[in-house]
This record gives structure tokens, sequence and C-alpha cells, in this order.
């Protein structure tokens, strides 16, 4: 941050949030700190270990107040995320993802010496690469094999194939076979719970078992990790797991309540002007697709009553109304609630920390743009 955005920033402490230039990205720190101790109580009366995604919060300050509340490290799904949090001083890193292609595994082997970033496999001949690169500089890097659970993405079948995955990398100098990773996605959007408890069940174990058979095999395996924020309350709980994934829930969502039937409170939004008044049935703010999505969800007006429907332009969320209404007038401003927190808090460039209504903090989204 130079010196002009520190001055815009200290100018900014203090006001009410009402008095920010909009489309501003508003988190409450008080339902932040509630929701991260929620999912770190979880883990902690289950026994198993917090490793909180930051694909979707993408906020040092955030990943920092995680492991404040006993997070042991962060998962991320890019190796540019990994680089900005190890530069941050975050150790312990995993990347939820296949490392391929020489650009991105030297890139790699440059982090290493900075962190202990382990790494997600699935493919012999990635293997066999990311080995060669980390041998040729004498270290050595942590993988985990991904196996596939039922989502139908990345990862290998449960079973005899990541036995097999499992003795070759041991055999392979540079690297260090670490354990089993998946991510139990196909469950989340189960309405009826106990359905959706036993389709955790059903996958977790088959992740856990797979754990086991390569135990069995005669190879270590310290980490079992698996779990996202619509699953963590059932994954912590199943014997076996030593860590759980869950991010999204520290801010929550539309989605994420709606969608994934998880209770917790939003503590994401995202505050806009009214910019136009062109009937009394219609209002117009000024935040479009460019400031919040609506791939997932719809983001949801707070406060306006009588809302027919909605839609987002380009710069526009235009509301339509079921009665007249002139008690919203050009200039005031608009809260709305984050349809989907992962695709909605990269299209910022901060995030402006809220307690009581007024600014505490303006907090840079240094993960924004790292895709790669």
């Amino acid at each position: 941050m130079n010196v002009q955005e520190q001055s815009k920033t200290h100018s900014l402490v203090g006001l009410p949030k009402s008095a920010l230039d909009t489309p501003a990205l508003l988190v409450d720190l008080d339902i932040l700190a509630s929701n991260i101790g929620r999912i770190s109580d979880v883990c902690r009366a289950n026994g198993v270990s917090w490793r909180p995604h930051i694909k979707g919060q993408k906020v040092i300050e955030i990943a920092k107040m995680q492991m404040a509340a006993g997070a042991i490290g962060v998962t991320c799904a890019k190796l540019g995320e990994a680089e900005v949090m190890a530069a941050a001083g975050i150790k312990d890193i995993l990347v939820a993802n296949q490392i391929a292609g020489s650009v991105k595994i030297e890139r790699l082997m440059e982090l290493l010496p900075a962190a202990d970033v382990k790494v997600a496999v699935d493919d012999d001949d990635n293997i066999a690469q990311l080995g060669a690169a980390a041998a040729a500089r004498g270290m050595t890097l942590g993988v985990l094999i991904e196996i596939d659970t039922g989502m139908k993405r990345a990862g290998l079948l449960p079973g005899d194939a990541g036995v097999a995955m499992a003795r070759k990398i041991t055999k392979t100098k540079g690297l260090r076979f670490k354990g089993v990773m998946s991510w139990e996605g196909h469950t989340v959007r189960i309405a009826d719970q106990a359905e959706k408890k036993a389709a955790v069940q059903r996958a977790v174990e088959s992740l856990v078992d797979t754990a086991e058979a390569i135990r069995a095999a005669g190879i270590p395996v310290d980490i079992v990790s698996c779990g996202g924020t619509g699953t963590y309350a059932m994954s912590a709980s199943i014997k076996g797991v030593t860590e759980i994934q869950a991010g999204g829930g520290v801010f929550s969502d539309i989605v994420y309540r709606s969608q994934y039937n998880v209770d917790h409170p939003y503590a994401l939004t995202v505050l806009a002007t009214v910019n136009s008044r062109p009937t009394p049935q219609r209002i117009i703010c000024d935040c479009g697709k460019k400031s919040m999505s609506s791939d997932a969800a719809m983001p949801e007006p707070i406060g306006i009553p009588n809302v027919a429907s909605m839609r987002l332009s380009a710069e526009h969320a235009i509301l339509e109304l079921s009665a007249p209404n002139d008690s919203i007038t050009v200039g005031d401003t608009v809260e709305f609630v984050v349809g989907y927190s992962d695709t909605t808090v990269h299209l910022h460039e901060e995030m402006y920390a809220i307690r009581n209504g007024r600014v505490e903090a303006v907090w840079p989204i240094s993960v924004r743009g790292k895709s790669r």
C-alpha cells in the first residue's frame, strides 16, 4: 500500500459506512469473528485441525484472524494464492490442486524455502516431474493424493489406485507422501439433512478407507483432509478425518444458506448508492455484475419492502417493486447480502471492516487476481 492509499485508509477509519463511496464491499467484524469461532469450535470439539480455504475470502487479515482462532494454516486453490500467504508469514499451506507445467513447477520450487507447501497429485507423470524438480534443488515437497469421493472432478477413485500411487510417491526422490484429500462437494445441496449426512458419511468414509489401506501397506498417512463449509459439521465428526478445509462460512451468503443449508449469519454485504428512481416502482443502484456476482445466486437487498424482482446489468442493480415507494430517494444507500462470496470478493480492491456501523479498518484484497 503506497502513501496515498495509506492516507485514504486512515481518513476513512471511524466514518459511518454510509459515508463510503460505492459500490463498497463490507464485512461485519462481529459476525465474521462469530462465524470463525463457530467453525473453529466444531473442529476443536471433534479433535480435528482446521485449515481454512482462502480462495473466496482472499484477505490476509482474515487468514490471520483464523490462525489466531486455532487454524493450523491455510488451504489455497492456486499457487498464486499460496505465494501471497507465504509472503504474509503463513507457513503451513496446502494447495488443494494439481500443480502442472514447467512454469508453475518452477514457481512452486521457488516458494518451498519460504513455507511448508503441500500440493495435490493424481497423475504419475506429474509426480515424476515434481520429484525431479525438487530433487534437483535438494528440496523435499510434500504431496497429498486427491481422491474422487463422488464429485467427479479431479482425483483417483478410492481404494487400490491410491495405494499404488502412495507407493510410487515414497519411491520418488524429492517427494514426501503426506496423506490424502478430497472434497465431498456433490453432497452439499442435499436438502434432507438425514440424507445429506448419509451421503457425506459414504463419501468421507471412502477417503478414510483409502488412507487405512495405504497404512496397511506400511506407508504412514499424516493428513486426511476434506470438508467444506456445506459439510464441515458432518465431516469433522467422522473418525479418521484429521483436518477440515471449510472457509467460505466465515462470510456466509445466499448460496451457503439457501442451497447448502448452512445457518451461519451473513457477514458480507455490498453497499450501493441509489442513482436513479425513474418510476415509483423502480429503484436503480450503482452495483451491477462488476461489483456483485449473480452466477450462483442473486444478491438480496436489505430493508427494501415489496421487491418483486431484481436483475443485474454490468453496472446497475434494477429493483422492481410490487407497490410504489417514495421513501427511497436518489443518493440514499442500500446494502445487499452477497449472493456468492467466492465470485464477489475478487471483484473489489478492498474490503471495509465494519463494527457497529462504522469503518474500523480497510483491508486490501491481497489475493485478488491470483488465478495462476
